[in-house]
């Protein structure tokens, strides 16, 4: 049974670039899982390009690779928009979430007002034609279950008071 209330899970990334293609990956992994429950979508498209995919939808899942330096490899960072900093571009190519919130805020579109983020620290983002490198192959499966786990959270009863 399909949830009443729209739900986007976004896998982004680039599959031909080793430990980049791992929010790509997640929302395979989800896809049919989650095809009751939750809209699942993969991108490689960055920027401003991304403000069509969130049209529509009340809440948002985004799973994409982070290269941080600040953890080890494998690390699962679970974010909210709240927790990202301005993006200044000098092209609207490398906006960021708060810029795609703010212009969806702007124009009155209809965007999604709970956004989750789940990025995981990678190694090797730049190697062309690579496999996941081996901590983030170990910390795949952990970040298809969070997915899972927060759709799962959405989606039950609230209590009542």
């Amino acid at each position: 049974m399909k949830s009443s209330v729209k739900t986007l899970i976004l896998g982004l990334g680039n599959e031909l670039l080793s430990d980049d293609a791992v929010g790509i990956l997640a929302a395979r992994a989800l896809r049919e899982r989650l095809k009751d429950k939750a809209d699942v979508v993969e991108s490689a498209l960055s920027g401003m390009a991304l403000l069509d995919l969130f049209l529509g939808y009340e809440r948002a899942i985004i799973i994409d690779a982070v290269k941080t330096g600040q953890s080890p490899p494998g690390t699962i960072y679970e974010l909210t928009p709240s927790d990202l900093s301005t993006v200044l571009a000098p092209s609207p190519h490398y906006a960021g979430l708060p810029e795609l919130i703010a212009t969806a805020t702007a124009l009155k579109l209809d965007f999604p007002k709970v956004i989750k983020i789940f990025a995981m620290e990678v190694e090797d983002p730049y190697t062309i034609g690579g496999k996941l490198s081996s901590a983030v192959a170990q910390a795949f499966h952990e970040l298809v279950q969070r997915v899972e786990g927060q759709i799962t959270h959405w989606l039950a009863p609230s209590p009542q008071t």
